[in-house]
């Protein structure tokens, strides 16, 4: 059982989930690490066409829709004989085969590629299960976000980890790869060696924010081109519409009537898709680190700048605080960004030695997405610290350290999984963005003034979109799940990847939304703020306790009724 008063994400899974992310925050500002795309905005002005004297500006058309095959269909497929092959499966459970440190079974689930076309083929959907400790209630499906985060790995985690001891011992804890990811047809669009060789390359420190941009098209063109060479016939079905048809399969595939929901960060954004087309089968459904499905790609790029940038500053004050020996700043908060800009710049000119049994030195661009790995969890803020310090101290072994982690990098340089590539895979179905170049120039002139460490070329995220071979398949719109029962909606205060006003704008939007709120630090809550909402969301899946609307927790195993 874990500990309720401290931090319970272990970094191993920490990394897992928010490997894609990091990678995509580096590319949208400028960054050379590899990613590409966008990841989970905070309704900011700065893409929602503020001009720069506060008056509400026009703002572009987005780019032209396609049309998702598993959005709108003529039958329930449920019921439909079309679909009954897929609806009359069960999981044949077996020994997954591997060290995954918990008593975890697997199996496969049968789902249509094409949900229009139920006779164009099938994809094999990756089930885990970590079976009930105790007297089994029923079956709790995980998502751990991303997109491109591996619920079959993170099933084992959760159970070890995260829940808690009501949880575990009242539920069968299933994860599963959504289509398109790892063990789920997951896509590879480039190989290990030239994704390893991009990640590695240092960022040019007398580049141009235009040249920088284009060495990150370039390198979408890249992954794209690879994509549609790999896997033609996929791309277009891998958006969440058909994530979220698939996902009632498994529903069924477990003899369950609704479908018991945990989903973090991205896994909120699918779990609320899910509600939105089968609102009569939602069962208890926990929606962690709202991602708002209204807002644009833009949007969503904005909010999340804005996100980190924060983050990285209360970071710093943190490290101010602790003193001259525990800190590698000086000064201000202002003055320590402008030092850590100028180190980042500094290893990217001249990379610092490490430890690495591959001979690898440690970059600018390894530090910053070292950086922007620990902002999700404050409990690393520490090995944060000490590995800025020795890298100005010539050894850069603990920054490297994280930055891999975080890219799930092996030693000899292959990858864990295949978060870079189904991130932009999904997201560029599920968000469009402005498509006018000379719009986003401007997003981007803004973002990079107000937020220096994260704003360059971040406005430019449907320019990283435009190389891909598949349109955009989802109009930003609100979901009400109209029909559906009490949906939990966590949101942590200063959460840097989903910022907090994403998840009340999802409560607000849902039906029956009820929105609970961490004051804390890092990316999403449950298993990690100390208690009290472990205990509200616990008390909620196990007793059917529907907690207050509002309802605040503030300090390990302390709550506030907010006004």
């Amino acid at each position: 059982m874990r500990t309720r008063v401290q931090s319970a994400r272990p970094l191993a899974a920490l990394a897992s989930a928010a490997a894609a992310v990091t990678l995509v925050l580096s590319s949208c500002t400028g960054g050379t690490t590899g990613g590409a795309g966008s990841s989970d905005d905070g309704g900011s002005s700065d893409a929602g066409g503020a001009s720069s004297n506060g008056q509400e500006a026009k703002t572009p058309p987005l780019a032209e829709l396609g049309e998702s095959a598993a959005q709108h269909l003529d039958s329930d497929p449920a019921t439909d004989p079309a679909y009954a092959s897929y609806y009359e499966q069960s999981i044949d459970w077996s020994d997954c085969g591997d060290d995954s440190g918990a008593d975890r079974q697997c199996g496969t689930v049968t789902v249509p590629r094409v949900w229009n076309d139920p006779g164009a083929g099938d994809i094999e959907i990756a089930v885990a299960k970590v079976a009930a400790t105790g007297e089994k209630k029923g079956t709790l499906f995980l998502n751990p976000g991303g997109p491109g985060g591996s619920g079959v790995d993170f099933a084992s985690t959760v159970a070890t980890y995260i829940a808690g001891e009501p949880v575990t011992s009242s539920f069968d804890l299933v994860g599963f790869d959504p289509r398109g990811v790892s063990r789920s047809s997951g896509i590879h669009c480039v190989s290990d060696e030239e994704f390893d060789a991009e990640y590695n390359r240092p960022g040019d420190p007398d580049a141009t924010p235009d040249e920088n941009l284009q060495t990150t098209i370039d390198w979408m063109q890249k992954i794209a081109d690879g994509c549609s060479e790999k896997h033609a016939d996929l791309l277009p079905y891998l958006d969440t519409y058909s994530a979220a048809r698939d996902l009632d399969v498994l529903r069924a595939a477990v003899d369950s009537d609704t479908l018991d929901y945990v989903g973090f960060s991205y896994g909120t954004y699918l779990g609320a898709t899910y509600a939105d087309l089968y609102p009569e089968r939602v069962g208890r459904f926990v929606l962690d680190g709202a991602m708002d499905p209204a807002l644009t790609m833009d949007q969503i790029t904005a909010g999340q700048t804005a996100g980190f940038e924060a983050a990285i500053e209360d970071f710093l004050q943190d490290c101010l605080n602790r003193g001259d020996d525990a800190c590698p700043f000086k000064g201000d908060v202002a003055e320590a960004k402008k030092q850590l800009e100028n180190l980042l710049t500094s290893w990217d000119r001249n990379p610092v030695e490490t430890d690495d049994p591959d001979g690898r030195r440690m970059t600018g661009s390894h530090a910053s997405t070292a950086l922007v790995m620990a902002m999700y969890e404050d409990g690393i803020w520490e090995m944060l610290r000490s590995g800025l310090a020795d890298a100005t101290q010539g050894d850069g072994s603990m920054l490297l350290q994280l930055s891999d982690m975080s890219a799930e990098r092996e030693q000899g340089g292959t990858f864990n999984g295949n978060g870079a590539f189904a991130i932009n895979a999904i997201n560029c179905l599920d968000h469009p963005g402005v498509e006018d170049l000379e719009w986003q120039k401007q997003q981007s002139e803004q973002l990079a003034q107000k937020y220096p460490l994260m704003g360059e070329n971040a406005g430019y995220s449907a320019a990283y979109c435009k190389p891909w071979p598949v349109k955009p398949l989802r109009e930003p719109a609100p979901i009400a799940a109209k029909g559906a029962g009490p949906i939990l909606v966590i949101g942590t205060t200063g959460d840097p990847a989903t910022p907090y006003a994403w998840s009340e704008s999802l409560a607000q939007q849902l039906d029956q939304g009820v929105l609970l709120t961490y004051e804390g630090r890092g990316h999403t809550a449950y298993g990690r703020s100390g208690g009290c909402i472990e205990k509200a969301v616990e008390d909620y899946l196990v007793d059917g306790t529907v907690p207050e609307n509002g309802l605040t927790c503030s300090s390990p195993g302390g709550a506030e009724q907010a006004g």
